[in-house]
């Protein structure tokens, strides 16, 4: 048979969309929301036209299929308003995971050794700006978006969160969730799940080959989260010593 590299890619594209279509349609079987994770630019237009290709079937009564944002590319606010419009068209929802993104390294030398524009934002701080604006931008068209703001960073989760207040939405909207990683950020996640708002933790669950990469990943994106893994560590002490003198 015919083995050539173009047809293998197609052939791996097609299993790929086929393994994503069973998913996505058991997800919207028994009603439960389904989050299709970021990778790699040079495959990330693969992943997205796929995911697209879900919300449209799977996404017309409300978000079942959410797509991942990297917003540490600078492409991705185009990204996110081209989507939003192409939902309104077509009049599905678009369920949007939004995430700074963990592969910074990898991309910057991969785009150096092969001679194309890095596709990664130029400084930290135009990230955290294009983050916080695809926050906003998915609050002005909540009637066709749901939001899943994945962060550990306490500005942009309270950033949300006054948004909706301002706007006067409920906190136990359903079409907005925040969400941190089991075991880390506690404080934002119990504060906010305590304020009413809707607050999802993150497990990872695989062989540990895979979830310990996964995890360095998390840990090397949140040292730039300035601070805050002091102030985590010192209520984690303070919470530890009421405790005490509760049981004391």
């Amino acid at each position: 048979g015919d083995t050539t590299p173009e047809k293998e890619i197609l052939e791996e594209g097609e299993k790929f969309r086929n393994r994503i279509n069973t998913l996505c349609k058991t997800a919207f079987e028994n009603d439960i929301p389904i989050m299709i994770d970021a990778e790699d630019t040079y495959i990330q237009h693969f992943i997205d036209k796929v995911v697209m290709e879900m919300m449209q079937i799977y996404n017309k009564e409300k978000c079942i299929v959410y797509n991942t944002y990297q917003m540490y590319r600078h492409d991705r606010i185009a990204i996110l308003e081209a989507d939003i419009k192409k939902a309104r068209e077509e009049k599905f929802f678009l369920g949007a995971k939004f995430v700074r993104g963990a592969y910074m390294e990898r991309e910057r030398a991969r785009a150096a050794k092969m001679g194309y524009e890095d596709p990664i934002q130029p400084d930290r701080e135009s990230t955290d700006r294009d983050y916080n604006l695809a926050l906003k931008i998915s609050m002005d068209n909540l009637d066709v978006v749901s939001i899943f703001n994945g962060t550990h960073n306490e500005y942009s989760s309270k950033y949300l969160a006054d948004l909706m207040i301002e706007q006067g939405i409920d906190p136990a909207h359903k079409q907005i969730w925040f969400s941190q990683l089991y075991g880390m950020s506690e404080h934002i996640s119990f504060n906010l799940s305590d304020a009413g708002f809707n607050v999802a933790k993150y497990v990872p669950y695989g062989p540990v080959r895979f979830v310990l990469p996964y995890l360095m990943r998390r840990v090397e994106e949140n040292t730039s989260v300035k601070g805050q893994t002091g102030r985590e560590l010192s209520l984690i002490k303070k919470e530890r010593q009421r405790r005490k003198n509760e049981t004391g």
